[in-house]
């Protein structure tokens, strides 16, 4: 009985020692029932220590002192007299929230607070914490300290545990230095112990925006680019000489450093080799895309090119190809242009994105059924500019007609994109203008070197048999290749004007050409265009009808609902796609549609968020800028063991879908 006594009076004195201590209790708002806060205080070697603890539901989040580029910091407005405070953060995390990178935590946090010895005996102020999930809400909680009433058991604990999570001033990184080189951050930091998933927070420098890190580990080595803007979003300020204050992440150890930043290139071996190594990226790209399923539009004009060879001089083989060269590479040129003009007014930058506008699919349209019309031999036109240039050299020894075959193979072939073109295309968009420039020259040379191998062994063009009726036919052959491509232009146009509108237009080209064939006495020409293009009408009608129990439960594609099945502990398969992007249709039908990988996708842990691309979207046009990418098709995956995703190659296959999607599990 003693004993118990004993216990009881034991129990009643710290339940009272609590009752009396400095701790507020967990606040809580009417207005916000997402969050609660507690502010608890000691006094210890003549300071006043604070702690704040934050408990959040899940899916809502708070900011760290720098809050990025939404977002408020936690501050409390203090009615006490002459208080000095000083913070201390532990290391954030990186959110996207309504597609703005921000820093700040989830879940329980505590934030120590160091204040200067206090001649007041109560401590009063107002919490002011902005929380946000798909919403964003600020609430005050009021909170008043009793200093004069002891901290309870757990202070001096919870103390030390607060102060152990935050960075230390080193023993992270060997090495860390910062440039400013080309309007980007660069950040180089050496660890002797190696890398495993490397974070970076940053303290803004006054006046500018600093995006998300693209970082990279070779060794010991970390390098990170970071595109800088300044507050409004426009060119970046210069940021030479001034200090950068930012958060070294690794393994659950943080680092606080601050380092000037230099003018030296710090990434990749220097901004000369970087360049010249992206050159020779430009260079590979522009060849494969000859070899992209998008080029079947284009062979018709290679291929018509080549029959016309018979007969003649090794000179005049060479011209010709080279003045189809000189088409490849000026259309490159109109297309840097394009670029240049988008940049100059703020517009979105990409790879095909000229496939978004209807007034030049509606020219490229009649463009290719002039082009189709010439194979057939029914037709020379004079082009608005008034330069006579035969379309589809119906045997003429102009040179423009062999220029204007080049330009408009360029033009066709954009709607793909192809393994290294997309890597050229994203640094030639962001980098300086001349830069710019010289690498959609060097896509453009890489483009033409099949053609410029031609005119360097202009013998090659006598491998073809020798000329006779066959020539006729595959004119023919290619002419009807040419008016496939031309009817799926028009199908590009449904999304602009409507599905009768693009109908309409396209019974009015069939049965133009028809009547064409017809006064031609071409009545065979005139029935075999007639079945293939009304077998092609029905098989593109039937794959525009997915079974409903085959479908896949595609979500619209935005940060906000990535981040919100990450925190699910989903795994995450993105797709930007567009109707005109024929590489994407090539995955559809190759890889997406096959039953291993539909099944794959939909496992029950897995999210499928798609964006079209098809008309223009500057959402998606900065999802894909966020991850330095400008072509599509896109592929993505995220998961528990892919935090940062993993980006697929441009053309997909199933080992690939399937392996990454295995790896995103945890």
């Amino acid at each position: 009985m003693y004993l118990l006594i004993r216990s009881l009076l034991l129990l009643l004195a710290s339940c009272a020692m609590t009752a009396q201590a400095a701790d507020t209790g967990w606040l809580r708002n009417a207005q916000n029932s997402h969050a609660e806060v507690r502010l608890r205080s000691a006094s210890f070697n003549d300071k006043q220590q604070l702690l704040l603890d934050i408990r959040l539901q899940p899916g809502w989040k708070t900011y760290w002192r720098t809050p990025g580029e939404g977002g408020v910091a936690p501050e409390i407005r203090w009615q006490t007299p002459e208080v000095n405070a000083r913070w201390f953060w532990p290391a954030p995390e990186r959110f996207d929230v309504s597609g703005l990178t921000t820093q700040g935590y989830k879940g329980d946090i505590t934030l120590p607070i160091e204040l200067a010895t206090l001649s007041s005996q109560r401590l009063a102020g107002t919490l002011t914490l902005s929380t946000c999930s798909d919403v964003c809400i600020l609430t005050d909680f009021p909170f008043s300290l009793d200093l004069t009433r002891p901290a309870d058991v757990n202070f001096a604990r919870d103390y030390a545990e607060a102060m152990g999570q935050i960075p230390a001033a080193g023993g992270l990184t060997d090495r860390l230095n910062a440039s400013f080189v080309n309007g980007e951050l660069q950040i180089r930091a050496q660890r002797q112990d190696g890398w495993q998933k490397p974070a970076l927070f940053f303290d803004y420098p006054p006046g500018s925006m600093l995006a998300a890190p693209s970082i990279s580990v070779s060794g010991d080595t970390l390098s990170a680019r970071v595109a800088v803007t300044d507050e409004w979003g426009e060119a970046a300020p210069d940021l030479r000489g001034k200090t950068l204050s930012l958060v070294v992440a690794d393994g659950g150890i943080a680092q606080q450093s601050s380092v000037t930043i230099g003018a030296e290139s710090l990434v990749s071996g220097g901004a000369a080799s970087t360049l010249w190594s992206v050159v020779l990226l430009a260079l590979l790209g522009g060849l494969i895309l000859n070899l992209m399923p998008c080029v079947l539009p284009v062979l018709a004009i290679k291929l018509s090119s080549l029959v016309q060879q018979q007969g003649q001089t090794q000179r005049q083989t060479r011209q010709q190809f080279l003045a189809s060269s000189a088409g490849i590479i000026f259309s490159f040129l109109l297309l840097a242009l394009l670029m240049t003009g988008l940049r100059l007014s703020g517009q979105a930058l990409g790879w095909g994105i000229q496939f978004q506008s209807s007034g030049f699919l509606l020219v490229m349209v009649l463009v290719m059924f002039l082009f189709s019309a010439s194979l057939f031999d029914l037709l020379h036109f004079r082009l608005p500019s008034g330069l006579n240039t035969t379309l589809a050299t119906r045997g003429s020894d102009g040179l423009l007609g062999h220029f204007g075959q080049g330009a408009f193979a360029t033009l066709l072939a954009t709607p793909c994109s192809a393994p290294f073109l997309g890597t050229a295309v994203a640094y030639a968009l962001t980098a300086p203008l001349p830069q710019l420039w010289l690498l959609f020259v060097a896509l453009g040379v890489g483009m033409s070197l099949p053609w410029l191998l031609v005119a360097a062994l202009p013998g090659m063009a006598r491998c073809l048999p020798r000329p006779g009726r066959w020539m006729v036919h595959l004119r023919s052959v290619l002419g009807l290749f040419m008016l496939l491509a031309t009817f799926w232009l028009v199908t590009l146009l449904i999304p602009h004007w409507g599905a009768t509108f693009a109908l309409m237009l396209a019974l009015t080209l069939l049965v133009v050409l028809c009547i064409w064939l017809v006064k031609q006495q071409a009545l065979q020409q005139a029935g075999v265009v007639l079945i293939t293009l009304t077998l092609a009408g029905a098989l593109f009608l039937m794959t525009r009808i997915e079974p409903e129990e085959d479908s896949l439960h595609w979500l619209p594609l935005t940060e906000a609902a990535l981040n919100q099945a990450l925190e699910q502990d989903k795994r995450v398969f993105i797709d930007v796609t567009a109707d005109w992007c024929i590489t994407c249709k090539v995955n559809k039908s190759r890889v997406l549609n096959q039953p291993d990988v539909r099944a794959a996708l939909k496992a029950d842990d897995v999210v499928l968020l798609r964006g079209d691309w098809t008309q223009p979207d500057a959402a998606i046009g900065e999802f894909l800028r966020r991850r330095d990418r400008v072509a599509i098709p896109f592929n993505q995956i995220y998961g528990p063991a892919l935090p940062q995703g993993q980006i697929l190659s441009p053309l997909l296959t199933r080992e690939a879908v399937i392996s990454t999607l295995s790896e995103a599990k945890k």
